[in-house]
């Protein structure tokens, strides 16, 4: 069901930087009763996640980058990157 392994950064300024676990978390826990297709998502430790096959990358990070301003995690400037590994 994870069958992949996303790294999970955080962009400000130059700095990119994993996003906290508490972050991925707080992502995870709204979605699995909001959006189902965000449904298979495990957070893994700080920048780690293991996402489902079906789980769109471009649709995830647009997703999370949403909810992390809408939650303050990040600030106006900043921008998340998500690598698949």
């Amino acid at each position: 069901m994870f069958a992949r392994k996303v790294r999970v950064e955080y962009r400000q300024g130059e700095l990119l930087q994993p996003c906290p676990l508490k972050w991925l978390d707080s992502f995870s826990m709204r979605n699995f009763t909001n959006a189902t297709v965000f449904d298979d998502t495990l957070p893994v430790a700080d920048g780690i996640m293991e996402i489902g096959t079906h789980v769109p990358l471009d649709q995830l990070r647009d997703a999370m980058e949403d909810w992390f301003h809408r939650k303050s995690y990040l600030p106006k400037d900043g921008t998340l990157v998500l690598t698949q590994n």
